[in-house]
């Protein structure tokens, strides 16, 4: 079982370990550097640490951090939307902790928050995170052709979203909790 918690100055290393990888790097957006080196990590830590309220957090498995997951709200006309973004060291893919990260970030950011609507942005050929995005209750809602580029390569950009009433209606119990 995963948690999700604050980021610390002494997750440094072990962040710097697991983000500094070619496969990581080729499915976030350009800002995050590869290679990835403890200084990347500790500036990341302090800049996350620093928001008020904190919407970005260390996932934590057995004590240890494995990876990174947030919420970035948006301002303007905009700002009842929020981004979420995250990665996860290789060594944990395929067993369901992305999934479970999602869905309680999901939780956290509804209710703990006035958003009517949270959405991510996974590149196309990036099915993992589409699945794990569907089975937190994440919908396809459009695709815009050829916006995106990575690497010199041009893509669709598939844009995910839940919304607060469709999140409240699949987990009642939770909406009913929310402060």
């Amino acid at each position: 079982m995963i948690r999700l918690r604050p980021f610390d100055l002494g997750d440094a290393d072990a962040i710097a370990s697991l983000a500094n990888n070619r496969k990581i790097a080729d499915n976030m957006r350009d800002m995050f550097p590869h290679p990835y080196h403890r200084e990347d990590a500790v500036r990341f830590i302090q800049r996350v640490n620093q928001q008020q309220p904190s919407t970005v957090f260390a996932i934590e498995l057995a004590g240890k951090p494995i990876g990174s997951i947030g919420y970035f709200p948006a301002s303007d006309i905009n700002r009842m939307n929020a981004e979420v973004g995250y990665w996860l060291g290789e060594p944990y893919w395929g067993k369901g902790i992305i999934t479970e990260a999602i869905g309680k970030l999901v939780d956290h950011a509804f209710t703990h928050s006035n958003l009517s609507r949270l959405f991510a942005i996974p590149f196309p050929h990036n099915r993992a995170s589409a699945k794990a995005l569907a089975r937190n209750g994440f919908e396809l809602e459009a695709t815009l052709k050829g916006t995106l580029i990575k690497h010199d390569r041009v893509m669709d950009e598939l844009i995910y979203s839940i919304r607060r009433e469709a999140w409240a209606k699949r987990f009642p119990e939770k909406a009913k909790a929310r402060t």
